[in-house]
């Protein structure tokens, strides 16, 4: 597998954040790529192009993003897939091994030399992220250890009242996630010890909050906390500064996961090809 390295002057000729995308497959694989015969989830075409050609488009094309980094099991099927060949050779893009785990992977990615923060991170099947999501986060995650992308349910449901989503429900509003992370200092790394934990419930977004005690948890799913005050008090027991961005655009917690998700993103995608 090649592995690019990236380029000696990053830095100065590129922007200041580098991203990661986690590319990889579930363990048992995936309904979607395999009911259509296609090796990765990240290689489903969504309005003719492959999943991971929309995130690393979005991601490569953004001025404040540095390197971007993949994180997944096999790479041949990108460097021989049309849609994502030319990443091989690109002096931005950063090829990464996973391990056993999401949270071991990115742990050891951001153990490299190579890797620098703030890291900004999404996955493959975000393939709504546009220049503009990008430019909210990145703008509200500053001077955060941690920052969160999340959307109010009102938010989406203003736009897309048909849309289905997981929702954590706290004091003041109902939240789904992004897929949108920013760690902005090695601090950050901490978390991950926490999310290796919740990973393979990863749709049962209070779990986590089991790890740190009773108490939160009873706050939590009471609604007796705000999800900015859920945020400080997690962060206040770890050390770290955690900032939970809600995004304007309902687009942002929009991910494909399931068909129906790949209808409605294709619809979004055929009307931002429409605009003028």
């Amino acid at each position: 597998m090649t592995t690019p390295t990236p380029h000696a002057d990053a830095d100065a000729e590129h922007g200041s954040v580098d991203a990661m995308i986690l590319a990889g497959s579930r363990p048992g694989g995936d309904a979607m790529a395999d009911s259509r015969g296609i090796a990765v989830k990240a290689l489903i075409p969504v309005a003719g192009k492959a999943m991971l050609a929309h995130v690393t488009g979005a991601l490569l094309g953004h001025p404040a993003i540095g390197n971007v980094h993949l994180l997944a099991q096999d790479f041949e099927p990108f460097w021989a897939h049309p849609d994502t060949q030319a990443l091989a050779a690109n002096d931005h893009v950063i090829a990464q091994e996973s391990g056993a785990t999401i949270a071991v992977s990115v742990d050891a990615l951001l153990d490299r030399d190579d890797a620098r923060y703030p890291m900004l991170i999404t996955t493959a099947d975000n393939v709504l992220l546009s220049g503009a999501m990008i430019d909210e986060f990145l703008s509200d995650a500053q001077s955060s250890d941690i920052a969160i992308a999340v959307v109010e349910k009102d938010v989406l449901l203003s736009r897309y009242p048909a849309s289905r989503r997981t929702w954590l429900k706290l004091r003041g509003g109902q939240y789904s996630g992004a897929n949108l992370f920013y760690f902005g200092s090695p601090q950050a790394r901490q978390i991950l010890r926490y999310w290796a934990e919740v990973e393979q419930d990863r749709k049962k977004g209070w779990k986590i909050l089991t790890i740190f005690g009773p108490w939160l948890l009873f706050l939590a799913v009471t609604r007796l906390l705000t999800i900015d005050q859920l945020a400080a008090r997690v962060g206040q027991k770890l050390g770290l500064r955690i900032r939970i961005v809600p995004m304007a655009q309902a687009e942002a917690c929009i991910d494909v996961d399931k068909e129906s998700d790949l209808v409605q993103a294709e619809g979004i995608l055929a009307g931002r090809a429409g605009m003028p």
